[in-house]
């Protein structure tokens, strides 16, 4: 396998690992509503079948610390209530005729904490991810070398290359956290 090959294949499993990251950082509460806070919530909706928040009903914000969730089948609106009084986020649902009220309440500096505790083990998971495929790239290239498939230049300069990478995605992580931890610290 060419070496331009191999980077091109690395940076979109990076690119990956990075947007695994800024999905599961926005399901991180902060101090506004977001409906990327429930929206991955497992719901026990029908007979024995899990689906996600999302698929069930439509999630906005009218008001910046309110969440109104107005189920697509009002049937599923009291599993929708026990899904999120389950996700333990310390949201109370509250069933509002056909829909579903979530006021957020102000949070404390040491739920704040555990919020920004929270996200920099997300942007670390993230940041482990990305090392991992730097490793997986770099025993390829090594591995095509050994095969005499690419030359011991090719290799040196596709491991620097993958270096380059790796340092490239860390850094957009770590200024994902950056912009979250923000977000949660600002009262």
């Amino acid at each position: 396998m060419p070496v331009d090959d191999i980077l091109l294949n690395t940076e979109e499993k990076m690119q990956k690992s990075e947007e695994v990251v800024v999905a599961e950082l926005a399901g991180v509460r902060t101090g506004k509503a977001s409906p990327a806070l429930v929206e991955n919530i497992n719901i026990e909706a029908y007979e024995g079948s899990s689906m996600r928040l999302k698929e069930l009903a439509a999630i906005t914000t009218p008001e910046m610390r309110t969440l109104v969730i107005q189920p697509w089948d009002a049937s599923t609106i009291h599993a929708i209530e026990k899904g999120i009084q389950a996700a333990n986020l310390g949201l109370n649902p509250s069933v509002d005729g056909k829909l579903i009220r979530i006021s957020l309440p102000d949070l404390s500096k040491e739920r704040r904490q555990e919020m920004v505790k929270s996200a920099r083990k997300l942007a670390e998971d993230g940041r482990v991810s990305i090392r991992h495929v730097r490793r997986e790239a770099i025993e390829t290239l090594k591995a095509e070398q050994k095969a005499s498939d690419i030359t011991e230049d090719d290799l040196s300069h596709g491991e620097k290359e993958v270096q380059k990478l790796t340092d490239a995605y860390v850094k957009k992580v770590e200024e994902h956290l950056s912009a979250k931890e923000e977000d949660i610290l600002t009262v």
